[in-house]
């Protein structure tokens, strides 16, 4: 049975004062019946996971460098993440892929370093517009999986996040037959790859709010959500909570 799990990215946004978020987060989730990610920026890290601790809330990164350390200025290692508290870290998000060009190459090396760190990775895959009106999403999946994914990824591991790139913060949300489509397509894909690629969690992300997620988390094979906007908040992201507490 895989455990759910509500994943909050706040991107480049948090400062000193909004880590009050995290802890009425905890107060209002003190014993959840699911996982909690939040994965502030790398700056509030360390104080994040200070306030989380003796919580079940996890802190995560939003990104790692492939190596263990060397001459990379202004980049971070998953041991330097892992060193400030945090349990996991995003990878492959189609912001670094589209900003930062990242490859799948790379992403698996980051992928690989957030295993080796003992870090959990959820690696984000999905399509752009352009792909999904050309008919091309399942191949872009399967391409980002085969790329990003490393062989050594386990359901304890990884976590595996859908993002169709043009749901995310536009307000637009594939319909709920079309989630089903790639997610159960994801998991085809897992399962034939790993051993236990039945019981990899595999995430919905792109436009998760309170009033969605109920149907969102409804659809087969959605494990969960990696919420952007909607995690800033405590407010906004408990009904995301309660909603997978529900599912």
């Amino acid at each position: 049975m895989r455990r759910k799990l509500a994943a909050g990215n706040w991107k480049m946004n948090g400062l000193g004062a909004g880590l009050s978020e995290i802890t009425a987060l905890t107060a209002a989730h003190p014993d959840p019946s699911v996982d909690l990610l939040i994965c502030p920026p790398a700056t509030l890290i360390d104080r994040a996971a200070a306030i989380a601790a003796g919580h079940p809330l996890m802190i995560g990164g939003q990104d790692c460098h492939g190596n263990t350390n060397g001459a990379h200025t202004g980049d971070t290692s998953a041991q330097m993440l892992a060193d400030s508290g945090a349990t996991a870290v995003i990878t492959g998000h189609s912001e670094r892929r589209t900003d930062h060009n990242e490859t799948d190459a790379q992403i698996a090396d980051k992928s690989q370093a957030a295993y080796d760190a003992n870090l959990i990775a959820v690696i984000c895959i999905g399509e752009t517009l352009a792909e999904r009106d050309s008919h091309t999403t399942l191949d872009v999946i399967d391409t980002q999986l085969a790329g990003s994914v490393p062989d050594t990824a386990t359901a304890q591991n990884t976590v595996i996040a859908y993002e169709p790139v043009w749901a995310i913060g536009t307000g637009k949300v594939p319909t709920l037959d079309q989630i089903a489509e790639v997610h159960a397509h994801i998991r085809q894909r897992l399962t034939a790859r790993f051993p236990d690629g039945a019981d990899v969690r595999i995430l919905y992300g792109g436009s998760v709010k309170g009033s969605n997620a109920t149907e969102i988390f409804a659809v087969p094979d959605v494990d969960g959500a990696l919420v952007g906007g909607a995690s800033l908040k405590a407010d906004d992201f408990s009904p995301i909570i309660a909603a997978l507490e529900s599912a």
